[in-house]
């Protein structure tokens, strides 16, 4: 292979090359993304289908349930692909593409679980006004601008890691295209492309984060108050669920994307990925979906 862009594709190393239970976990993989695609697809439809979940929340859980959807079609095919057939290559073009689709449905969703905790603030903190804080011309300015700066975000990502002349090794120890993991790889300063980015972590990781954890302190000091038992241990345990896959969701990008780089390992990288690209995904439509009583309802209804 020749120094610079002139080269024609990356290696991508996969996420089993360094495990012996490779056929285990490789099973275990598209059974976790095909049940995460199947069972958000089925939310989609059932929101879709149930005039009474035609809501702003249940408008933002299919937004949620899409961008998962997404998000595993956008990794779990090329890896599948990849380990069956031994053929390991990916073009720039599609290396651009993964970072781009990747950054787009990571920070949109981002922005989206904020707009979605701020949903459950106005529900359980001012109920009586929840059609005039919560209505549907802000729920769609919300979705809209959770894409839109997703977007923003990937094609700038992707437009400024492959500027960069890539050294001999074109080899990427990771199972998709990775910006942080990409840089790596690149014959030039770096510098201020990392400096953009963190601050771009930041804007996209830090400042929803920091919103959700204010919405869900001002839900649960309103639950504290709650007269009844009942009512206050159904309140406490889902918003607890919801918080649990916000950290984790959260946790697993801020790790990988605001680590010092010269803490950063390659095979942590790697493995912290698998949670909000393959895990975190599935647990979604179980976690905000099918525990709400109107949900489980528009079930029954559509089992018959």
């Amino acid at each position: 292979m020749k120094n610079g862009n002139t080269t024609s594709y990356f290696i991508l190393l996969g996420l089993f090359n360094h495990t012996e239970a490779k056929l285990f976990l490789f099973v275990m993989v598209v059974t976790t993304s095909f049940t995460s695609l199947v069972g958000n697809a089925f939310m989609i439809f059932l929101i879709h289908q149930d005039a009474r979940l035609h809501t702003p929340m249940y408008f933002l859980l299919s937004q949620l349930s899409l961008m998962d959807m997404m998000l595993v079609s956008t990794i779990v095919p090329k890896m599948v692909t990849d380990y069956l057939t031994g053929e390991k290559f990916i073009s720039p073009a599609g290396c651009g593409l993964q970072i781009f689709f990747f950054i787009t449905l990571g920070g949109g969703e981002c922005f989206l679980l904020a707009a979605m905790s701020y949903d459950r603030y106005v529900a359980v903190c001012h109920p009586l006004r929840y059609p005039i804080l919560m209505n549907w011309q802000l729920c769609l300015r919300m979705t809209l601008g959770s894409w839109v700066l997703g977007a923003a975000d990937g094609l700038m990502q992707a437009a400024a890691t492959l500027s960069f002349p890539f050294c001999d090794a074109h080899e990427i120890n990771h199972f998709f295209c990775e910006a942080p993991t990409l840089v790596r790889l690149a014959c030039a300063d770096t510098f201020v492309f990392e400096y953009v980015m963190y601050i771009c972590c930041v804007l996209m990781l830090l400042v929803p984060f920091s919103l959700i954890l204010i919405s869900y302190s001002l839900i649960l000091a309103a639950v504290l108050q709650m007269r009844f038992r009942e009512a206050r241990k159904k309140a406490f345990t889902t918003c607890s669920s919801h918080l649990s896959v916000v950290v984790l969701f959260y946790g697993a990008a801020i790790f990988t994307y605001m680590q010092p780089k010269s803490y950063r390992s390659a095979h942590h990288d790697k493995v912290v990925s698998v949670f909000y690209t393959i895990f975190t995904p599935i647990l979604n439509p179980l976690i905000y979906s099918l525990r709400n009583r109107e949900v489980k309802l528009a079930l029954r209804k559509c089992l018959g």
